[in-house]
């Protein structure tokens, strides 16, 4: 499809925070992003993809990010569980039998119960129906064979469960099941899923985080994947921004300092993303 595409990465609490804070950042400088054609959301780029399409004043989503987190529940990414994904990772040249592996590990883990990480899903949304006059993608990936799943609003499944499959973070979070399969985050994938914008004439990422273990997953190399022709533009969180949102990306006490970092950010892009957005 020709049109333009928003991009949105996976980074934890403080990726949804900085992600809106940096859309709202642009909308005041006067460079709106919720009229996307199509909107890529991959982990907490699919909390910020459901609330742009929302239909919400983006103003209204950032300030949510300002208050307490008293909806969520803090949780970290440790290093023995990154050692473990990396080992599924390295030396094999299959990319599903890799997530396949990642799924297996999700499926073990201790978790809290999958109603009440669906719940926290839910308090995050303001819509529970996937927007009509766009197209919304939600990446995430299958726990039983690592098979990429990508959900839409023909796909038969619920806004919510599609936003909270793609937020299961393995080991962390629960899998999430739809029509009796188990789903895990999008991100094992890539960070930012950006070969679903593949057609578009315009991409815009917005990248919390933009390494991979997999070089062809990196957001650099499927930016570089696109096909010729495409004007593409990726952000990421700067130094400031970066020190913002600190080593923890699952804290929710960060949100608000991403968020404020998110905003001003977006004066120092504003040149670049709007060459690409509007040519």
């Amino acid at each position: 499809m020709a049109g333009r595409a928003l991009v949105l990465g996976g980074g934890g609490v403080t990726g949804v925070a900085w992600e809106l804070g940096m859309i709202a950042g642009l909308a005041e400088d006067g460079l709106d992003l919720t009229g996307a054609d199509l909107v890529v959301g991959t982990s907490a780029g699919s909390v910020v993809g459901a609330l742009v399409t929302s239909g919400e004043p983006i103003e209204e989503a950032y300030g949510r990010q300002l208050r307490p987190a008293t909806a969520e529940q803090s949780a970290r990414l440790g290093l023995g569980l990154l050692l473990k994904f990396a080992a599924a990772t390295i030396g094999s040249r299959d990319p599903q039998r890799s997530l396949a592996k990642i799924g297996a590990i999700a499926l073990g883990a201790k978790t809290i119960p999958e109603h009440e990480r669906r719940a926290i899903i839910a308090s995050r949304l303001t819509t529970m129906d996937w927007p009509t006059r766009q197209r919304l993608l939600i990446a995430a990936v299958a726990a039983d064979d690592g098979g990429f799943i990508v959900f839409d609003r023909d796909a038969g499944v619920s806004l919510v469960d599609a936003v909270a499959a793609s937020c299961a973070v393995p080991g962390v979070w629960p899998p999430v099941t739809i029509n009796g399969r188990r789903h895990i985050d999008g991100g094992m994938r890539a960070p930012a899923n950006v070969d679903l914008a593949a057609g578009c004439d315009r991409v815009l990422v917005l990248a919390p985080i933009t390494r991979a273990i997999r070089r062809d997953a990196r957001v650099t190399a499927q930016v570089a994947a696109l096909p010729q022709g495409t004007q593409a533009v990726v952000v990421s969180p700067d130094r400031a921004a970066s020190a913002a949102i600190g080593r923890n990306v699952l804290d929710p006490r960060r949100r608000a300092s991403a968020a404020r970092a998110g905003r001003a950010q977006a004066a120092q892009v504003l040149a670049a993303v709007r060459k690409v957005w509007l040519g």
